[in-house]
C-alpha cells in the first residue's frame, strides 16, 4: 500500500505542517487498525482516503487521524489528499470529499495552488482562564470559544513577538479546550505578506504543537477579519517550521488556500 508525506501550506519541502495520506482501493479498513498507522507516521494528522462510486454528492471518502484520535476536520491533511490526488492525475478541478464534518471542496488550480472550502467556526467570547496564561506563560487579551467541529480556544496575544516566543506547559494546556489552544496576534509589520501570526497547542491530542493548522482559520478568518475589516487576509502560523494560509471569507463558509509540496513516496508493508 502506497504511502506519502507531504508538507501542506508550503512551496518548499520540510517547512508548513506534514501529512500522511494513504490512498485506499476499496472502503475503510477497521479504527483500530487506521489509528496504528497515524500512531506509526507520528504526524499531526494521517489522512486516508478511497473513492466513491459516481453520480454522489462526493468524489472520495476521506477520514483524519492524529497518533492519538480520530479528528472531525482537519485542513492541512485534505490539502496534502487533494495534492497527491492531483499529482496522480485522479483529480482535476473541484475534488469532493465527504468527511465527518460534512463536504468539503478543494479546487486545484492548475499553477499548483489548491483553495479549500470549509464551514466557517462560531466564535463565542469566554472568560479568560487564569491557569491558560499561566500555561502560556503570557498575558491574554482575549479568548473566544470556536465551533464543535474544530472545538478550540482561540487566545488572543498582545503582540507577533509574544507569539512566536511562547514556550507553553503542554501538559497543562490540556483539558481547556475540546481540540487546542490557539495562540494568535496581529502581524507586527502590515506591509509582510501577512496579516495575522498563529501557533497551535493540541496536547490533548498527542500533538504538542501543530505547524500549521488549515480548520483553526475558520475561526482565525471571522477573527481577524472582524478586527481588520477585511474579507480576505493571510495567516503565517508556526514556530519552528511555517506556513501561510490564505483565507476569504464567504458567508458561513471560508476559503482555504495553499501549496503542498510531497517529499517521500514509500510502501506500507503492513496490510490491515
Amino acid at each position: 500500500m502506497r504511502i506519502r508525506i507531504v508538507d501542506a501550506f508550503t512551496d518548499r519541502p520540510f517547512q508548513g505542517n506534514p501529512a500522511g495520506v494513504l490512498l485506499l482501493d476499496g472502503g475503510f479498513p477497521p479504527d483500530a487498525w487506521l489509528q496504528q498507522v497515524a500512531a506509526e507516521v507520528n504526524l499531526s494528522e494521517t489522512a486516508f482516503a478511497h473513492p466513491l462510486p459516481p453520480g454522489g454528492d462526493a468524489d472520495w471518502a476521506l477520514r483524519w487521524f492524529t497518533p492519538a484520535a480520530e479528528v472531525d476536520m482537519c485542513g492541512h491533511a485534505t490539502l496534502a489528499t487533494a495534492h497527491v490526488l492531483a499529482e496522480q492525475g485522479l483529480a482535476t478541478g473541484l475534488v469532493r470529499f465527504a468527511a465527518r464534518c460534512g463536504i468539503l471542496t478543494a479546487q486545484v488550480r492548475e499553477d499548483g495552488t489548491i483553495t479549500m472550502d470549509f464551514p466557517t467556526s462560531s466564535l463565542t467570547p469566554v472568560e479568560p482562564v487564569p491557569e491558560v496564561s499561566r500555561a502560556l506563560g503570557a498575558e491574554v487579551k482575549s479568548v473566544h470559544d470556536t465551533s464543535a467541529h474544530i472545538g478550540d480556544l482561540v487566545v488572543e496575544l498582545a503582540d507577533e513577538r509574544t507569539v512566536r516566543e511562547l514556550a507553553p506547559d503542554h501538559a497543562a494546556l490540556r483539558g481547556y479546550a475540546r481540540r487546542g489552544v490557539i495562540a494568535t496576534a496581529p502581524a507586527e509589520d502590515p506591509s509582510r505578506v501577512y496579516d495575522f501570526v498563529t501557533r497551535g497547542f493540541f496536547p490533548a491530542f498527542g500533538i504538542d504543537e501543530d505547524p500549521v493548522t488549515g480548520s483553526a482559520h475558520t475561526a482565525l478568518a471571522p477573527f481577524w477579519g472582524a478586527r481588520l475589516g477585511r474579507t480576505e487576509m493571510t495567516g503565517l502560523q508556526g514556530g519552528a517550521r511555517k506556513g501561510l494560509v490564505r483565507v476569504k471569507l464567504a458567508g458561513d463558509r471560508t476559503l482555504l488556500t495553499g501549496n503542498a509540496v510531497t517529499v517521500i513516496d514509500g510502501e506500507l508493508l503492513t496490510a490491515p
